[in-house]
């Protein structure tokens, strides 16, 4: 199966980048950590077929204001539903979100933060 974390960020860099925000998307949190970024981190999921995988992801959106992270998280949100298609030589089937948008301010730095938990349904190769 491939990487739902390293497919997803691919794509939101370049979607991000195309439409003006370029924001870096990590699966960790960042030393030194920028003022803006986005973190996937992959929560389990599950096989429904031998081919496809289902991938539940939390994506966090932090910035210096909550206002910031709010918008920033809704953008991801939007370009996250336009994932289905092939990216990165993978098929991406659909995209289904598992949990809204929250606000979860970081505990460590304080810094705003919004989050939402999507499935990402993807076809792994025949071996």
């Amino acid at each position: 199966m491939p990487d739902a974390v390293a497919v997803v960020a691919d794509y939101l860099r370049s979607a991000l980048v195309a439409v003006g925000e370029a924001v870096p998307v990590v699966s960790r949190v960042p030393t030194p950590r920028p003022s803006r970024f986005v973190r996937l981190e992959r929560l389990g999921g599950f096989s429904p077929t031998p081919v496809t995988d289902r991938a539940r992801l939390d994506v966090h959106a932090w910035a210096e204001r909550e206002d910031q992270a709010h918008d920033l998280c809704a953008l991801v949100r939007g370009l996250l539903g336009a994932i289905p298609g092939v990216r990165g030589g993978v098929t991406v089937y659909s995209v289904t979100e598992v949990g809204g948008p929250m606000w979860l301010p970081d505990p460590e730095s304080g810094q705003p933060r919004y989050a939402f938990a999507a499935e990402i349904h993807m076809r792994g190769r025949v071996l």
